[in-house]
């Protein structure tokens, strides 16, 4: 069991504290489900065959059919998958979709790979896993470098092994292939309804509300895009390589052009005397909120007592470590957590997934709509949990989840077994 699996099993212990239920319930959420790691042997362009890990965790279906992306990264490893696979459990309770838990990934540098590797790829992970995954047992959808080409792909060597057409069995598909209009900023646009239904709680005042995002990938694009629309002022943004921070404001939408054209966000205009900085640096800039949208483990017991923003509002996943969260919160930080902040992704996935199943499809307006009057809900009972056990946002964030959770494996008929 790695070390970041550890770090997250601590937010179940945390909030089992608030909640009266019984021990076994912690018992089956202590380890996933069932996990199955493979390797994939992909014919390269020059004709060598080369090897690649791969991984795909259910960690839990009390709820539903497990639900979670496949990210392909060099980093990927199992505790990573576990992990991940555990975040989106309670995540998925927390925005009450009818789902558990699940993720995979493939340990691979795609910058490294040709188009048609990466296809053969893809379709070696599916042919790998499609004894493990289903439209009724765990869909998956993209993460980290993979998108609706890669689901594509995979979707298509499903249906060929399948023998018919499966659309429900991935989400995030290219819209001709029964994906969802909506899905694209969707991440971003979840964590942009949080904060605004939130505003009045956290005292922000859109124009005078300075915003640094940390990432600018899909997410964090689109939120800031949608942030700075309604006012709120943003300061500094940045990609892998570097990050500009500008105290007189920048705008998002002409750094996403220059990132387009240029490949990054370093030297893009702003209003203007713009720095280019670290991550690091970045991260522990002036400013009113905080937007990690990166990798997990950027806040972290070294810089946390560093971090300026009042409120952080995690659209990355486990962006905080634990250790950084006790810090934050004896400084008074306020922290919107990922399985809250970014949920508007996987809400709409599931969107997705409703859709194929019916064989009708929504507008974009429709999507948008059905977004907002999902997650508004959630944020609000998740602060008014921090309210009534004085208990910080994370917190009342797992301890939502877990009571649904608690409640789920209740109602499968264990209820009776627990009292007697």
């Amino acid at each position: 069991m790695g070390a970041l699996f550890t770090k997250a099993r601590k937010r179940l212990r945390e909030a089992s504290k608030h909640l009266d239920i019984h021990p076994d319930v912690i018992e089956k959420l202590k380890y996933p489900k069932e996990t199955l790691a493979c390797s994939l042997a992909v014919r390269m362009d020059d004709g060598s065959i080369k090897t690649f890990k791969a991984w795909r965790c259910r960690y839990d279906d009390t709820r539903g059919p497990t639900k979670g992306g496949i990210r392909f990264h060099p980093k990927v490893n199992l505790d990573e998958v576990m992990t991940l696979a555990f975040w989106m459990t309670f995540k998925c309770a927390v925005a009450n979709l009818p789902y558990g838990g699940g993720k995979g990934g493939v340990s691979v540098d795609v910058k490294k790979l040709s188009r048609a590797e990466l296809e053969r790829l893809s379709r070696a992970y599916m042919q790998s896993f499609a004894r493990f995954v289903g439209p009724d047992r765990d869909i998956p959808a993209p993460d980290m470098y993979t998108n609706g080409i890669v689901m594509a792909w995979m979707a298509d060597e499903y249906a060929k092994m399948a023998d018919a057409p499966t659309p429900a069995v991935i989400t995030g598909k290219p819209i001709p292939l029964g994906g969802s209009l909506g899905r694209d900023d969707a991440t971003g646009r979840g964590g942009y309804y949080v904060l605004r239904h939130l505003e009045k709680d956290l005292d922000l005042i859109p124009e005078k509300t300075r915003v640094v995002v940390q990432g600018f990938g899909n997410a964090a694009t689109h939120c800031a895009r949608l942030l700075h629309g309604d006012g709120y002022k943003i300061l500094g943004v940045s990609d892998s390589r570097s990050a500009i921070y500008d105290p007189d404001g920048l705008d998002p939408l002409a750094v996403m052009e220059h990132k387009r054209k240029t490949g990054g966000v370093a030297g893009a205009k702003t209003h203007g005397s713009a720095q280019e900085m670290s991550n690091t640096e970045l991260l522990e800039s002036e400013c009113d909120v905080l937007v990690p949208a990166a990798m997990e483990n950027q806040i972290v017991e070294e810089n946390a007592a560093n971090i300026k923003a009042r409120i952080i509002l995690e659209l990355a996943n486990g962006p905080t470590t634990p250790a950084a969260d006790q810090i934050l919160n004896r400084n008074h930080k306020i922290v919107i957590p990922d399985i809250l902040a970014n949920s508007g992704g996987v809400t709409v996935s599931y969107f997705e997934w409703v859709q194929n199943k019916a064989g009708y499809y929504w507008g974009t307006e429709e999507v948008h709509r059905r977004l907002k009057e999902n997650i508004e809900p959630e944020a609000r009972r998740i602060w008014d949990v921090s309210q009534e056990k004085s208990v910080d946002v994370r917190t009342a964030a797992y301890v939502h989840a877990l009571d649904r959770i608690a409640r789920a494996v209740e109602a499968h008929g264990t209820k009776a077994y627990f009292a007697g």
